[in-house]
């Protein structure tokens, strides 16, 4: 009836009466998997309140000033649209679902526009004032030879002589000095964002090849179980005449018969690659936790540790049956030949633990780029000041 009077229909209606509940029974549904990085969202609405007031502090100052009244009002202009801006990316109304913490960045874009503009409004004085910081910010993303930084170097040196000298005044800055210090701050920033998205991306290549792994983890248990004589985890030990079948989850005695592959097929068992890849995941679980006393913590919202720990898992499952292949085509040598069942899952749980000898790049890799996002406190944590 309500489709004949065009009311939406009843599977519709039941469906947005569910998703209104999931919204107020499940927050982190509206949220747009913000759970990890809500505090550094916060951290950002503060700093723009913070930055508005400085920005109208120095709005009125720059009025006052004859040098600066007539550029003043534009460039204040110019930075509290970057703040509206900024405010209304986290208010979420454009956010992408797929990229976590995406709104940050851009926030935190809009919010380094305004920081920069402030740059063009400041006196000299101020300019004195945040001079130290600036420096500070231009050595963490600038080669000790590059031009840029020894320039700012020199610039500092002539403001403190300037300040020295009772004849000059305090903090005198040309036109074009401000200029280069302008730019060459934004251009900071715009280094530390780009390290910054390169964690992302990093994050993103391991999530992909991490679940690429469970996939083919996947689908070697899958096929085995469907086709348990296809490749069969099975040993044939031989002691004093007598031969034996030995497989993960089973065995059997061939007497003085050598063992064919019509006995090696009757003793595997369809759980066998499963029984290995689980034992697989479990020593790569072990290895993971081990390695997290070398895991430093992270202000980024990006969980560099958390992916390359999940990266093991799916690696161990791998690792397990492949050793074990390794040792039956005797590739090994005195190990093509295990004696029972519980060597071969002793084996499996070494070969499970041994991905760490391939994933410990991965981690040295991921600690890297976490490093190279050198700022005070990374990047929504505290942000640079002008």
């Amino acid at each position: 009836m309500a489709d004949v009077q065009g009311g939406p229909p009843a599977g519709k209606a039941w469906l947005g009466q569910a998703k209104g509940w999931l919204r107020v029974r499940m927050p982190f549904s509206a949220s747009r998997a913000e759970m990890g990085p809500w505090e550094q969202k916060e951290g950002l609405r503060a700093r723009i309140s913070e930055l508005e007031a400085i920005l109208d502090a120095l709005l009125t100052r720059a009025s006052a000033d004859p040098e600066r009244r007539d550029l003043a009002p534009a460039y204040a202009e110019r930075a509290v649209e970057g703040l509206r801006q900024a405010r209304s990316v986290l208010e979420h109304h454009s956010h992408p679902r797929v990229r976590r913490a995406a709104h940050l960045g851009v926030a935190q874009s809009h919010v380094d526009t305004t920081l920069n503009l402030m740059v063009w409004m400041a006196s000299g004085e101020d300019i004195k004032a945040l001079l130290p910081q600036m420096l500070a910010l231009i050595d963490e993303h600038f080669a000790a030879d590059d031009p840029r930084r020894i320039r700012a170097a020199e610039l500092a040196r002539k403001i403190q002589h300037d300040e020295l000298d009772p004849n000059t005044p305090a903090a005198a800055l040309t036109p074009s000095e401000r200029a280069f210090l302008a730019e060459t701050v934004s251009h900071a920033r715009r280094l530390l964002r780009r390290e910054t998205l390169r964690v992302r991306s990093f994050v993103w290549i391991t999530v992909s090849v991490t679940g690429a792994l469970f996939l083919a983890a996947t689908a070697v248990a899958v096929m085995t179980f469907a086709w348990k004589n296809a490749i069969p985890l099975c040993f044939t030990p031989e002691s004093g005449g007598e031969y034996e079948v030995v497989c993960p989850t089973y065995s059997a005695d061939t007497g003085r018969t050598p063992p064919t592959t019509a006995m090696i097929a009757d003793t595997a068992r369809k759980y066998d690659y499963i029984v290995v890849e689980t034992v697989g995941v479990v020593a790569a679980a072990i290895a993971s936790a081990a390695s997290l006393r070398r895991i430093r913590g992270t202000a980024l919202p990006y969980n560099v540790p958390v992916v390359l720990a999940l990266l093991k898992l799916p690696t161990g499952a791998l690792t397990a049956p492949l050793g074990l292949l390794l040792m039956r085509g005797g590739f090994v040598p005195g190990l093509s030949a295990l004696d029972s069942t519980a060597q071969i899952i002793a084996w499996a749980i070494i070969f499970g633990y041994s991905q760490q000898l391939f994933t410990k790049f991965v981690d040295s890799q991921g600690q890297a780029v976490l490093d190279a996002v050198r700022g005070p406190n990374g990047m929504a944590t505290t942000t640079p000041q002008p």
